[in-house]
């Protein structure tokens, strides 16, 4: 068989080389995961190094969702400003989410460290940029929240923000110094070595058909065969399907797109020196950032319409660079991809109790890499005997989000509506 185009451009340029498909599944296990990537890999190597066999199911090859075509920003904190967080979580569970979440990126990057994963790693922080007077008052309230936590964030003015950036375009930013940039792809292919190393099992393209209770656990079936086990985890966020009814109704899905120039050497030696991380402040961002050759990579919300040569994507993103960094010029773009983001009400993640001895995380609103990282190392803990209360966040159950598909339209003619204005604009 063919191998299929890649899925961005983080798996061809990673360094970490693609795992073998691993075993057919059968036997028996403590975990069962359903998903390989950033949760499905970090609950395996915990699980693993806490002496519980645990087995990777993943229906296509690892990090084929999500992870597979995310931005690469390794973020503190979510979406809400940490003060927000806490008073939506309560007096238990708040601050310990709060903290636990500041100190995340240093999760990621001790795991990097330990396990010498190659994915570009570069902690020289992220920076959330303003996109107009109002966005710099938003950045102000929250360099306040985490100021009063002591933690490592600077409020810069216009000048600053363009020193760092290389653009005049923007009205001051907020430098989260514990944050940083990665190959995501690398990543997952790093944790999945890793995972394998301490004992874990990781079985790619095995599709998982059902999930059956058992006197003693569970049973998979899957297209490569069954597994049975005492637990399982359902580690597939926005790329859930019907697996287990419901559950792909409780968040609601956008997608999220990006454009990668070719590398640029000295013409683009002014932007993002330091190579942060960049998102922006408005109700429909965009990111850029670039990688170790030197590319520039710049996305926004929706899907790409077109490809790397021809399209409104294409259109919108030479428009963008144009307005960012005028001194660039034309640029030819090398990859064109979007993936698919899960978006709560809340803006808050679940962790959801389907059953006994069947757990979920999910909706991790576009904060993929830090959330999946602490959720499956927070699984790991549970499933070797923690108490649920010391989990993140408290469990929940399933509840729909009303009109999901209806809202997901709405956001797919926006964020259209959007590449067609700002590419002609």
């Amino acid at each position: 068989m063919a191998k299929a185009d890649p899925i961005s451009l983080w798996e061809t340029t990673a360094e970490e080389p693609e795992p073998a498909p691993g075993p057919d599944p059968q036997g028996h296990c403590d975990v069962a995961i359903v998903g390989g990537g950033f949760t499905g890999l970090s609950t395996a190597l915990f699980c693993a190094e806490k002496g519980l066999s645990a087995h990777v199911l993943e229906a296509e090859q690892l990090g084929f969702g999500g992870s597979g075509r995310n931005v690469g920003l390794v973020n503190a904190g979510l979406w809400l400003p940490p003060d927000e967080l806490r008073a939506a979580l309560g007096p238990d569970h708040g601050p310990r989410f709060v903290d636990l979440f500041a100190e995340g990126p240093g999760t990621v990057f001790d795991l990097i460290e330990t396990h010498q994963i190659r994915c570009e790693a570069t902690r020289s922080g992220t920076i959330h940029a303003a996109h107009a007077p109002s966005g710099f008052e938003e950045l102000r309230n929250r360099h306040a929240g985490w100021r009063r936590m002591g933690a490592p964030v600077d409020l810069l003015g216009p000048d600053e923000v363009a020193k760092l950036t290389g653009s005049r375009a923007f009205h001051g930013g907020l430098l989260d110094r514990r944050a940083g940039t990665i190959n995501p792809v690398g990543y997952v292919r790093g944790l999945a070595r890793a995972a394998k190393a301490a004992g874990a099992a990781i079985s790619t393209a095995a599709k998982v058909t059902g999930v059956t209770p058992e006197q003693t656990g569970w049973r998979l079936a899957t297209s490569r065969g069954d597994l049975a086990a005492r637990n399982v985890v359902l580690a597939t966020d926005a790329y859930t399907d019907t697996l287990w009814p419901g559950l792909d109704r409780v968040y609601s899905t956008i997608r999220y797109f990006q454009l990668a120039t070719g590398p640029l050497g000295d013409a683009a030696s002014a932007i993002l020196q330091q190579r942060q991380g960049l998102w922006t402040t408005g109700s429909i961002m965009f990111s850029c950032r670039r990688d170790a050759a030197g590319r520039l990579i710049i996305g926004s919300m929706g899907r790409v319409i077109g490809n790397k040569d021809q399209g409104l994507s294409r259109a919108w993103a030479r428009r963008k660079l144009k307005r960012l960094f005028p001194e660039l010029g034309e640029v030819a773009f090398e990859d064109a991809w979007d993936g698919r983001i899960a978006m709560t009400p809340d803006h808050l993640p679940r962790i959801h109790r389907l059953a006994d001895g069947l757990w979920t995380p999910i909706g991790y609103n576009g904060r993929g890499i830090t959330t999946g990282t602490l959720f499956g190392q927070a699984l790991a803990d549970l499933l070797s005997g923690m108490d649920p209360a010391r989990l993140p966040m408290p469990v929940s159950d399933m509840q729909a989000v009303p009109g999901a598909r209806l809202r997901e339209r709405a956001y797919d003619l926006a964020f259209t509506a959007n590449q067609l204005w700002k590419s002609i604009a």
